[in-house]
């Protein structure tokens, strides 16, 4: 069920991290004193502002979904949505797709990514701002490059259901980048994702 306004959090979770060389997302990271998995920082600011969050994640996470929940506590863990993505190996559009699949009657959908534990909490309330207020497209942005989330409103369901590949919806957002409604964010987290473990000094 999307959140009252219409827009439905969906933060995807369901890579391989081979890059890595183990599971990234269970990786303890240290931010504001805290030290958590990696993707339960990705998680908090979400649930902070959303009422439900659907996770997209991998056949096989029960240990990820009962780590990760654990972290977070009865209360966080209470407002996630764990999604099995059976298709999840043919790449990340087929996890967005299946995240947009399972919240198709939304006004609109904001994206983010698990591996991306330093994106504020005001990116997110923003480009949700921004579709609430009419945006068809909306992202964040620093110094003319495009960061995360990414947000889209309803007259995309059928192209992002189609989606397949690794990319994602980012040739959505270079083609229609006229419609989108950009959410200036001074703050390096919205670039800042996990693929290698040199990217944690980074954070």
């Amino acid at each position: 069920m999307p959140d009252p306004g219409g827009i439905a959090a969906i933060v995807l979770a369901a890579g391989s991290s081979s890059r890595f060389g183990s599971d990234k997302l269970l990786h303890p990271v240290t931010l504001g004193g805290m030290t958590l998995p990696l993707a339960a920082h990705s998680l908090l600011p979400w649930l902070e502002n959303f009422e439900q969050t659907t996770v997209v994640i991998r056949p096989g996470s029960e240990t990820f979904c009962k780590t990760i929940s654990t972290a977070l506590g009865a209360t966080g863990s209470a407002t996630i949505h764990w999604l099995v993505c059976h298709d999840a190996a043919q790449g990340m559009a087929a996890s967005l797709a299946c995240g947009v699949r399972a919240n198709r009657e939304a006004a609109g959908w904001l994206i983010g990514l698990a591996d991306m534990p330093a994106v504020p909490s005001a990116a997110i309330t923003g480009v949700r701002d921004a579709l609430q207020a009419g945006a068809d497209l909306s992202a964040t942005m620093r110094d003319g490059r495009r960061g995360h989330p990414v947000g889209f409103a309803s007259l995309y369901r059928d192209e992002l259901l189609a989606l397949q590949g690794d990319a994602g919806a980012r040739h959505l957002l270079e083609h229609d980048k006229s419609n989108l409604v950009q959410i200036e964010i001074g703050d390096n987290g919205i670039f800042a994702d996990v693929d290698i473990p040199g990217d944690l000094h980074r954070l």
